[in-house]
């Protein structure tokens, strides 16, 4: 209650205008699935309930009105975990005449109000803000824990130097070898790292994890006989001193990117650097447009279709679109995600191009955005928003660890009410009402 009143009193102050959009609206999945709704009316349609408000905030935008927010109720159908649940709330935001700083500030603006009126503490602004690539060349993830250092190390001169071909091996296929040096951490025993390792072999897929402990004697481990014949070279990337321990990955990126964030996390839990009171935001931006999809053979939207490209890439929509970024930026806080937001695209000649990176043919996109498509065509002024997540911004102010702690009724891992007993089965008169049949009869259940 305290955090929605504080919400409202810092937009209202803003000129921003409350506004909702339809819980009813057209199926246009993109990411997760939808939820959808048979029509009674309409025999063989359905409505979808809406993932964000996304399409209707930017018409919002077109029809002249400036400055919207809404708390607003949102419905995915995707797989669960701690941070996320079948509906949750967010704070969607939209803004004309903007551009990224704008859309900080607001934010920063509406955090810091947060903050003050509802723990009585100040936030610092600016945010600290980094680009994508220097999120997960540093930290191996685009959601850093910043509170704390263990930032990684690229290995590749060492690798070239050392004669242990698997490295060697993992380069000449355009592979990574990174590193992460755990202060103190050569007091772990063999069993405790081996656990790591398993860890990101199990959870990550990792090929295995290469370790050297710094200790008074010289190098010790599986792979202290190579590291030993660049031993300074070692020391320097690493700035390792005696006591310390050495984490070596090799492999395709994202493999190593997420193995090390994982052990750097492990690391700073077993060191206990993690200042469990301490608060801090950090801005990640300039993120890849496009990411392609092995299963399918085709580009995605890494985020949404929406986002406007950064205007020196605009030629290479065409011809590299994995080398386009979005004007996209995400808002992180103590490594979680609290926010996702972009610059809009404006005009329907780029919006179709976009379409057409993804594979999306004239006449679907018409089928499934050709509402908006055409609200396009009326001019639509640069615009941009952002939507924090309610429910994570409640968990970690208090304290929690999973949003299900601070939802009133929330689903379990499996989408199951345990109040209601929903999703359950329904009357064959209502289904017959919708125009559905089911494929087995439900008394099979």
């Amino acid at each position: 209650h305290k955090v929605t009143q504080a919400v409202r009193e810092y937009f209202n102050s803003h000129a921003f205008l409350e506004i909702e959009t339809p819980m009813l609206m057209k199926s246009t999945p993109e990411g997760a699935r939808d939820y959808i709704v048979p029509s009674r009316v309409h025999p063989g349609k359905f409505y979808a309930l809406p993932q964000s408000p996304q399409l209707y905030k930017q018409m919002l935008m077109i029809a002249g009105l400036d400055r919207y927010y809404q708390i607003a109720r949102c419905f995915r159908d995707e797989d669960l975990r701690g941070d996320k649940q079948p509906e949750h709330t967010q704070i969607d935001i939209e803004m004309s005449w903007v551009d990224q700083n704008d859309v900080f500030q607001v934010a920063e603006g509406m955090f810091t109000h947060i903050f003050s009126r509802v723990l009585g503490t100040e936030l610092p602004v600016p945010f600290a803000r980094i680009s994508y690539q220097e999120a997960m060349d540093r930290f191996g993830c685009d959601k850093p824990d910043v509170r704390f250092g263990l930032e990684l190390t690229d290995l590749a001169e060492v690798a070239r130097t050392m004669t242990f071909n698997v490295f060697q091996r993992v380069l000449e296929e355009n592979g990574l070898v990174k590193g992460l040096c755990v202060p103190g951490g050569a007091s772990l025993s063999r069993k405790e790292i081996q656990q790591w390792e398993e860890d990101i072999k199990t959870y990550y897929g990792a090929s295995g994890m290469a370790w050297i402990k710094v200790t008074a004697e010289g190098f010790q481990g599986p792979l202290a006989k190579f590291a030993n014949e660049c031993k300074d070279l070692v020391m320097a990337q690493f700035r390792a001193s005696e006591g310390d321990l050495l984490l070596m990955v090799a492999g395709k990126p994202k493999v190593v990117y997420q193995s090390l964030a994982d052990l750097r996390l492990k690391a700073a839990q077993y060191l206990k650097m993690i200042p469990s009171t301490e608060k801090r935001f950090v801005w990640i931006t300039d993120f890849p447009l496009f990411e392609w999809d092995d299963e399918a053979n085709k580009w995605e939207a890494a985020h949404h279709l929406f986002t406007m490209p950064k205007y020196d890439e605009l030629d290479l929509l065409d011809t590299d679109p994995g080398k386009v970024h979005g004007q996209l930026y995400d808002l992180v806080l103590n490594g979680t995600e609290l926010a996702s937001g972009s610059i809009r695209i404006h005009n329907r000649e780029l919006q179709e191009r976009i379409f057409r990176v993804v594979g999306m043919s004239e006449s679907e996109a018409d089928r499934r955005f050709g509402f908006f498509l055409k609200a396009l065509e009326y001019g639509a002024p640069p615009h941009g928003g952002i939507a924090p997540g309610l429910d994570r911004i409640l968990m970690l102010l208090s304290g929690e660890t999973t949003i299900r702690d601070v939802i009133p009724f929330p689903k379990t891992l499996t989408a199951f009410s345990p109040l209601d007993g929903s999703p359950s089965f329904v009357d064959d008169i209502q289904l017959k009402e919708t125009h559905i049949r089911l494929a087995r009869d439900q008394n099979d259940e």
